[in-house]
C-alpha cells in the first residue's frame, strides 16, 4: 500500500466520553507524521454525503475534557447497502483521503470491515468507542470509565434517600446486549443483587437474597441492566411489589445520563494512547484492525474478531456480588 497522506476520521453510532480526545489525538498524531486530516461529520451518512472537511491543531483544541463528540454522530441504514458504501468510497476519493479511523462500538467496526473489504485502496483502523465494554480486544473501551463512575455517583445518591425512607430501588442502567456496567457498578456501590443479560436470572433466587440479607439494613438496591430477561426494572419492581408489599419498593432509570459528562482521566489517557497508536498503524500499513489495550500493551486485533459483540462475565465478580450482599 502506498504511504498515506490524509486521514479522514469520524464517529459513528452512540456517543461515548472521550470520544473528543481520540479526535484530537488522530488529528495531532496525523500533523506531526506529516500527514494531511479531515473530519467527517455525522458518521457514515455524512461520509456519503460529503459531509468533510479539513482539520487543523485549532480545530482540536480545548476539546479533551469535553463529551460527546465534535464531529456529530449517527447510523446510516443508507451505508448498510452496497450503492451507499459505494457513494462513501466516492467521496473519499474526491476529498484525497486515503485512510480512514473509525471511532464507535460493533455497528461501527462491521460497517468498517465490509467497507475495507470492498474498497482495498483505503486502509482503516477502529477505536473502541462505547460505554458497554463489550467488544473483544481490548480491556476497556472509550467511555467504560466514565460511563461507571457516572452510574456510582448517581446510586449514591439514591442510597442517601433509600437510607432515609427505608426503600428498595431496583436501578436499570444501559447494558441491552451486556451487563458490564450493572456489574461492575452493583459492587461499587454495594448491591444486594445484580440481574445482567449474560446470567439466566431467577427470581426466586432474587427472593432468597433479599430474604436472607440483614433485617435490620435501612435500604436495598437491585442493579438491573436494561438487557435482562425478566423484563426490566419496572417488571422486576413489580414481581417485588407483589412479592413483599411490606418494601416500599422504587424504580430508578438511569437512562442517557450514562452517555454524558466529561470524560474521566482514565478515558482520556485510554483515548490519547489510541489514537496516536491507531495512526501510526496506518503510517506502518496496517488496516481493518481494531486498536486497544489489554494487560496495558497495545494490541491489534482483526476486524472480524473484535465485532463478535461478546465478553464473557468474569465468575469471580458474580462470586464477588453474592458474598458481600450478606
Amino acid at each position: 500500500m502506498a504511504a498515506i497522506k490524509k486521514i479522514g476520521v469520524f464517529t459513528s453510532g452512540s456517543d461515548s466520553p472521550g470520544m473528543n480526545a481520540a479526535i484530537r489525538a488522530v488529528v495531532r498524531t496525523a500533523i506531526y507524521y506529516d500527514m494531511e486530516v479531515a473530519g467527517i461529520r455525522r458518521g457514515y451518512e455524512g461520509m456519503i454525503n460529503g459531509e468533510i472537511s479539513p482539520m487543523d491543531r485549532k480545530s482540536v483544541a480545548n476539546i479533551i475534557q469535553r463529551g460527546g463528540t465534535i464531529l456529530k454522530t449517527g447510523r446510516s441504514e443508507q451505508f448498510k447497502t452496497i450503492a451507499g458504501r459505494k457513494r462513501a468510497y466516492d467521496q473519499l476519493k474526491k476529498n484525497d483521503i486515503d485512510a480512514l479511523v473509525a471511532l464507535g462500538g460493533n455497528g461501527t467496526l462491521i460497517g468498517a470491515r465490509e467497507f475495507g473489504e470492498e474498497y482495498k485502496d483505503i486502509a482503516i483502523v477502529g477505536l473502541p468507542c462505547t460505554i458497554d465494554n463489550d467488544l473483544l480486544g481490548t480491556d476497556f473501551t472509550i467511555g467504560y470509565d466514565t460511563a461507571i463512575n457516572t452510574v456510582i455517583e448517581a446510586v449514591d445518591k439514591i442510597r442517601d434517600t433509600a437510607e432515609s425512607h427505608d426503600r428498595l430501588f431496583i436501578v436499570e442502567v444501559m447494558g441491552r446486549d451486556c451487563g458490564l456496567i450493572a456489574l461492575r457498578t452493583g459492587i461499587g456501590i454495594g448491591a444486594e443483587a445484580i440481574m445482567i443479560p449474560e446470567t439466566r436470572s431467577d427470581m426466586n433466587a432474587l427472593f432468597n437474597r433479599l430474604e436472607r440479607g440483614r433485617k435490620d439494613k435501612a435500604s436495598k438496591i437491585v442493579m438491573v441492566a436494561e438487557g435482562d430477561e425478566p423484563g426490566g426494572a419496572f417488571e422486576i419492581g413489580r414481581i417485588i411489589q407483589e412479592k413483599y408489599p411490606n418494601y416500599d419498593t422504587r424504580v430508578s432509570i438511569l437512562g442517557h445520563i450514562q452517555r454524558g459528562g466529561k470524560p474521566t482521566c482514565m478515558d482520556r489517557v485510554l483515548a490519547s494512547r489510541l489514537g496516536v497508536a491507531a495512526v501510526e498503524r496506518l503510517r506502518e500499513g496496517h488496516t481493518g484492525e481494531m486498536v486497544g489495550l489489554i494487560h496495558n500493551s497495545i494490541a491489534y486485533t482483526p476486524f472480524e474478531q473484535s465485532v463478535k459483540h461478546h465478553v464473557d462475565v468474569n465468575a469471580e465478580f458474580l462470586k464477588i456480588v453474592e458474598i458481600l450482599s450478606l
